[in-house]
């Protein structure tokens, strides 16, 4: 299985980007995305930018990922998926 790891741009160049995450710092290709402006969220996998992310997603991505660590951990994780537990599950559309 793969995972996307939700990281904002922090300082940009035309093909990489420096992008941090939970204050770590890690030099990321844009060859798939292109150039992106700091504070961009992207959605990288094995140092490449995959996609651009919007605010909400990266943060949903990143409470996900986290949730799933505390799980593991044995420490409550409900609260980083409030999104989730207030409604019924859905399938994407085009799963439908």
């Amino acid at each position: 299985m793969c995972i996307g790891i939700p990281m904002r741009v922090v300082e940009a160049g035309e093909f990489e980007a420096i992008c941090e995450r939970h204050g770590e710092r890690h030099r990321v290709s844009l060859m798939l995305v292109g150039a992106q402006e700091p504070g961009t969220h992207l959605l990288t996998h094995l140092g490449s930018a995959i996609r651009v992310l919007g605010d909400e997603e990266a943060s949903a991505i990143d409470n996900a990922l986290t949730g799933l660590s505390e799980a593991v951990d044995g420490r409550p994780f409900e609260a980083l998926f409030e999104d989730l537990i207030s409604r019924e599950p859905e399938l994407p559309e085009h799963l439908r």
